[in-house]
């Protein structure tokens, strides 16, 4: 057979290998803390051999990477989806409203991201790629509100748009904090509407 016709099949194979490995990761992750998990630990849960672990990641550092990578997009989708709803204006209190309702908030992915947090802190280059990645996040906040510039006035103590997108992510980070300890998904989701609502307008409308 060619290359050609066996690609496919293999390329098929790795995907749905990958896959399994993150889901079963983020699974033990979630249980034992990033840092007391070993790469068998991973591949036992995954039902895989090392090789297979290696021919997909070249660390747990990597691995986790992949899995802050899709949810890094699904909240970008989330808040995307949100706020593409309305058009060319920004509504602010209606998008935040709209975010802030289908906007993830999954203890179990607090727990993992907070475990690597800890971990990013005290190594260098993990930090610099954990930053990387947050600051996809904020910009893709950032470019939302450039869009609705002139149509949406931000509060001047932000400064710019990149300062009001670092406000956005730290409310978030404030938010999760709290949540991570007293469990309280509904309540996170009301504090966290009413904190961008007061950050992004003049705070009068929070009635909503």
């Amino acid at each position: 057979m060619t290359p050609q016709q066996t690609a496919p099949r293999v390329t098929r194979r790795r995907v749905r290998t990958r896959a399994n490995l993150l889901e079963a990761a983020f699974a033990v992750f979630a249980a034992k803390g990033f840092g007391r998990v070993s790469i068998e630990e991973v591949c036992e849960a995954a039902g895989y051999s090392r090789g297979a672990f290696y021919s997909n990641f070249d660390s747990l550092d990597e691995l986790f990477f992949a899995l802050y990578q899709e949810r890094a997009d699904l909240i970008a989708d989330q808040v995307s989806g949100a706020l593409a709803l309305d058009g060319p204006d920004l509504d602010v209190p209606a998008a935040v409203d709209r975010v802030t309702e289908v906007l993830l908030l999954d203890l179990d992915w607090l727990l993992v991201k907070t475990d690597f947090l800890v971990h990013a802190a005290r190594d260098p280059q993990v930090a610099e790629t954990l930053l990387e990645h947050r600051a996809r996040l904020r910009q893709a906040v950032a470019d939302r509100l450039a869009r609705a510039q002139g149509l949406a006035q931000l509060p001047a103590v932000l400064g710019d748009i990149d300062g009001a997108a670092h406000a956005v992510v730290a409310a978030y980070d404030g938010v999760t904090t709290q949540l991570l300890l007293d469990k309280d998904v509904d309540g996170a989701r009301g504090w966290l509407k009413q904190l961008l609502t007061a950050l992004l307008t003049d705070g009068s409308n929070t009635s909503r």
